[in-house]
C-alpha cells in the first residue's frame, strides 16, 4: 500500500533497470488478483448464482477487512470524520464510483465470458482520458491515436461474441461495462484528495458510502432468489479479499515503490494489461471456456499493446507524471484542493488515467 511521505523536495534519482524489476512483478501479482474478479463472477453466473448477491457480497464482505487494515495504519479516524462531515458527497460520488462501477460489471458477465468483459473494461482508459478532456484538459494526438488502438482491439473481440451470440448479447456486455467504465474514474476524481485522505483510506471511505446500495442489492436478491449457496459466499467472500483487498494494496505498494520515476512507473501500471491473458487463463482452468478465435485473438493483443503503449510511452520527459504522482499526493493533504472555491483542484490531467482507475500512487482501485 501506499506509504504518506512528507518529503516531496527531493526527487530520487532514475532507478536502475533492476531496481523496476521488485515493483513490476508486484503490479503483476495485484493483475493475477484483479483477475480473480472477471473468473469467478463468470463461474457464479454459469453455476446459477443470481449476479444481485455476487456484486453485493464483494463489497459487504470487504468492509471489515478493510476498516482493519485502515485501522493498523492509524487511518480510521480520519474516514470516519471525513464521513461525518460530508455524509451527503460520500452517498452519492461512492455509489457512483463503486455502484454503478462493479453493479453493471456484474451483470455483463451473466452474457459474456470473463475474458471478454475484462478486455472491454479497458475502455476505462479512453472513459477517462474523455472525462479529463470535458474538465478542460488537453488530450494529445497521440493519446488518442492509442486509445483508438484499444478501442478497435475491444470492437474486435466483441465481433467474436456477436458472431456466436447475436448483436443483442454483445451490447449486454459493452453497454453495461461502457457504464461502468465512466462511472468508475468519475466517482473517485469527485472524491480525490477529499479530506486529505489517501488511496486506502478513500477505499473503505467509498466502500462504507456505497452500503445504502449494497444492502438494497442484498434485499432485493433475497426476495427474488432466495439465499445465495454455500460456493457463491465462498466466491464472493475470494473476490473481496484477493481482488478488493490483496490486490489493491499490493498495486498501490508498487506505484509508492516508483512513484517519483516516471518511466518505471509507466512500466508498473502496464503490468495491468496483464489482466485479460490471466482472465483468459483462469477461465479456461475453472469455467473451461472455450480459447478465443483468431478475431478475438486479434483483439485482445491490441487492447494489451495499446495499454502497455499508452503506460510506457505517455510521459515525454517525464515531468507531467512526476506532478501527477507527487502533486496529487500533495492535493490529498489539504482541504484547499477540493474546496468548493476552487474548483480547478478536481482536474487530473487528461492523459494521467490508468485503467481500475488504476491511478497512480494513492488512487482507489476496484
Amino acid at each position: 500500500m501506499p506509504i504518506p511521505t512528507h518529503d516531496h523536495g527531493a526527487v530520487p534519482a532514475p532507478a536502475r533497470r533492476g531496481g523496476v524489476a521488485g515493483p513490476m512483478a508486484l503490479g503483476i501479482v495485484a493483475a493475477a488478483c484483479f483477475a480473480t474478479t472477471f473468473v469467478l463472477n463468470r463461474w457464479m453466473s454459469v453455476s446459477g448464482g443470481s449476479w444481485l448477491w455476487s456484486t453485493s457480497l464483494r463489497y459487504l464482505f470487504m468492509a471489515v477487512p478493510l476498516t482493519a487494515l485502515v485501522a493498523v495504519r492509524g487511518g480510521l479516524p480520519g474516514v470516519l470524520r471525513s464521513l461525518r462531515t460530508r455524509p451527503a458527497v460520500w452517498l452519492v460520488w461512492s455509489t457512483v464510483g463503486f455502484g454503478l462501477f462493479y453493479a453493471p460489471l456484474t451483470w455483463a458477465g451473466e452474457a459474456g465470458a470473463g475474458w471478454l468483459v475484462a478486455s472491454t473494461w479497458q475502455l476505462v482508459i479512453v472513459a477517462g482520458i474523455a472525462i479529463g478532456a470535458l474538465s478542460g484538459g488537453r488530450v494529445p494526438l497521440r493519446t488518442i491515436g492509442v486509445s483508438a488502438l484499444i478501442v478497435a482491439g475491444v470492437v474486435l473481440a466483441q465481433l467474436q461474441h456477436a458472431e456466436g451470440t447475436g448483436a443483442l448479447t454483445a451490447l449486454k456486455v459493452v453497454l453495461p461495462v461502457a457504464v461502468a467504465a465512466v462511472a468508475y474514474p468519475l466517482g473517485n476524481r469527485k472524491l480525490l484528495g477529499l479530506d486529505g485522505l489517501d488511496g486506502v483510506q478513500r477505499t473503505l471511505a467509498m466502500t462504507l458510502g456505497s452500503l445504502p446500495l449494497w444492502f438494497v442489492l442484498a434485499g432485493t436478491a433475497a426476495a427474488t432468489a432466495g439465499p445465495p449457496s454455500g460456493d457463491q459466499v465462498v466466491q464472493c467472500l475470494i473476490v473481496a479479499l484477493v481482488s478488493g483487498v490483496v490486490a489493491t494494496t499490493v498495486f498501490f505498494r508498487a506505484t509508492d515503490l516508483v512513484r517519483h520515476e516516471p518511466a518505471a512507473l509507466g512500466a508498473v501500471e502496464a503490468t495491468q494489461a496483464a489482466e485479460v491473458p490471466f482472465t483468459l487463463l483462469g477461465e479456461a482452468l475453472v469455467v473451461g471456456v472455450a480459447a478465443p478465435a483468431l478475431s478475438g485473438w486479434l483483439g485482445l493483443a491490441l487492447v494489451v499493446v495499446g495499454l502497455c503503449v499508452h503506460a510506457l510511452g505517455r510521459t515525454p520527459g517525464g515531468a507531467g507524471v512526476r506532478l501527477q504522482g507527487d502533486g496529487a499526493e500533495r492535493a490529498g493533504r489539504t482541504d484547499r484542493a477540493h474546496d468548493d472555491r476552487n474548483p480547478a483542484a478536481d482536474r487530473v490531467p487528461c492523459d494521467a488515467v490508468h485503467a481500475g482507475a488504476r491511478p497512480v500512487s494513492g488512487r482507489s482501485r476496484r
